[in-house]
């Protein structure tokens, strides 16, 4: 059973990946799912059940180019991880200053920012004392669990 593809589906929640921050999107109908996905700089797309590929002579095959080089900051032993699915504050309110800046000095316990989970805002303190090199949200953006905040040295 062939499933109908709706490019304007896709490009609508495409539109909502890149809105949100989200990585991936998933919606499931009568007629199908589609679910769309992006890695850093692409989105892919594709609905399911998926028609059979087609096989192709050996010849034809192209050698696939070489995947662009993406640092995974989650390893870097400064990676400050998220430790839960949220939205993300870099100040205690609107129009506040902010708890860190880049290049600040930070203690071993201070708020570095909150992130909102079930209507609980907690706080994300420093794992150790540091200077912050690298501020890798915005605030109001949605976090993912383990997906690097920010970086500290």
């Amino acid at each position: 059973m062939a499933v109908p593809f709706d490019p304007a589906a896709v490009r609508a929640l495409a539109t909502i990946l890149a809105d949100t921050g989200l990585t991936e999107i998933e919606i499931e109908g009568k007629e199908g799912r589609i679910r769309v996905a992006r890695a850093p700089a692409q989105v892919t797309a594709y609905a399911a059940p998926a028609p059979p590929a087609a096989v192709l002579p050996a010849a034809s095959h192209a050698a696939p180019a070489p995947a662009p080089a993406v640092e995974d900051l989650s390893r870097h032993p400064g990676a400050v991880l998220s430790p839960m699915v949220g939205i993300a504050y870099l100040a205690p309110e609107p129009g506040a200053t902010p708890f860190i800046t880049q290049g600040q000095a930070v203690a071993a316990g201070q708020t570095l920012l909150l992130i909102e989970a079930m209507k609980t805002f907690n706080q994300i303190k420093a794992p150790k004392a540091g200077t912050v090199v690298r501020i890798l949200v915005t605030s109001g953006a949605p976090v993912e669990y383990g997906e690097p905040l920010l970086i500290l040295e």
